[in-house]
């Protein structure tokens, strides 16, 4: 049987809606580093406020 690792919104490490503790559970990095990213990403233009937004609407959460 194959392990397929799929992406979900976490919901044990959520600040806001979970997308970035998912994402940091889909690539075992810390979840500090991925929050920092996207932080990062919206002071640099303000596209990922739109992305977390459009992440938050198509990840669906872990049971």
């Amino acid at each position: 049987m194959e392990n397929k690792k799929r992406l979900y919104r976490s919901s044990t490490d959520v600040k806001i809606a979970g997308v970035c503790g998912g994402i940091a559970e889909y690539f075992d990095i810390d979840p500090t580093l991925v929050r920092l990213g996207w932080v990062i990403f919206t002071l640099m233009g303000g596209a990922g406020i739109i992305g977390y937004f459009v992440a938050w609407l198509v990840m669906p959460t872990r049971d």
